[in-house]
């Protein structure tokens, strides 16, 4: 027998506990869903913790024949009912667009229970990291020819410019973190790597917790209609002056200190993120 409080037992019953978004995103005719969004959240702490990156491997996981997958295929059961392999498949593929909002009630959840903001100022930073797509590149010549050179190419991933790392093809994960002494994600999407910032930045901030006034990015969010939009809903947008360093002008000395608590909080947590998810080696969004 194995003990109830394993580490990957204890997991997937914690997901019982998180609370779950009021209102999720429209879905289209068919069939009503026979299972709930929370069974496959659980799937995906299994996936992510025994690292299957595909519906075929976490059934042949659950198929085990030892006593933590048989909890698991129990913990996998709503209404005496298990879903079949295509039904995992489908409802996999279509949990990343529905994550940004859990991400987001979660990550109000966790502020209103944690209090990070207690002696701190109440700011988030903002940011993106770039992950690299699984398998070939598709290079623009063969795309506008509707040509895909190899079966294993992820066609929708695109390109975008790093920094850091130069031309890469892949995707982006845009997020937002408590400024604190606990890094608490408040909002998160992945998008193809050719988005900018600052247009999907318009689509997290509504997802930050109601007690957030400061904003704090790069310049790659220095953007009329973001510093719009905050100022309506009573925040201050924060980001570096664009120019020629150094700057001289009066707000230098204030920028450069928010930048800094920018800085330590939310690339300390991309790096920690891609350290325990894998983010520095290929990846592919979807089961």
């Amino acid at each position: 027998m194995i003990r109830r409080d394993s580490l990957l037992v204890t997991l997937v019953q914690r997901v019982d506990r998180v609370p779950m978004p009021s209102s999720l995103p429209q879905r289209g005719k068919g069939r009503p869903q026979v299972y709930s969004d929370r069974l496959f959240l659980k799937a995906l702490v299994i996936m992510l913790v025994r690292h299957l990156h595909w519906v075929h491997p976490l059934l042949s996981v659950l198929d085990e024949p030892t006593a933590e997958m048989h909890l698991m295929h129990a913990l996998l059961t709503e209404a005496g009912r298990f879903p079949t392999r295509r039904t995992w498949e489908r409802r996999l593929n279509a949990l990343p667009h529905r994550l940004p909002a859990q991400v987001g009630c979660l990550g109000r959840s966790l502020v209103a229970l944690n209090d990070p903001w207690a002696t701190y100022g109440r700011a988030v930073a903002i940011d993106s990291t770039v992950l690299q797509a699984n398998g070939g590149v598709w290079h623009k010549t063969h795309r506008e020819q509707g040509v895909v050179p190899h079966t294993s190419t992820d066609t929708e991933a695109h390109w975008t410019k790093s920094g850091w790392h130069g031309w890469v093809y892949g995707w982006t994960l845009h997020m937002v973190t408590v400024v604190a002494t606990v890094w608490i994600p408040v909002a998160a999407d992945l998008t193809a790597a050719n988005h900018a910032d600052h247009e999907i930045a318009l689509l997290l901030l509504p997802e930050l917790p109601p007690e957030a006034r400061f904003v704090l990015g790069d310049t790659a969010y220095t953007d009329p209609a973001l510093h719009q939009h905050c100022a309506a809903a009573g925040r201050i947008l924060i980001t570096p002056c664009r120019g020629p360093y150094p700057h001289a002008d009066d707000g230098v000395e204030v920028r450069r200190l928010f930048h800094k608590l920018r800085s330590l909080a939310i690339e300390n947590f991309n790096a920690q993120f891609k350290s325990i998810f894998d983010g520095h080696a290929k990846c592919r969004p979807k089961a």
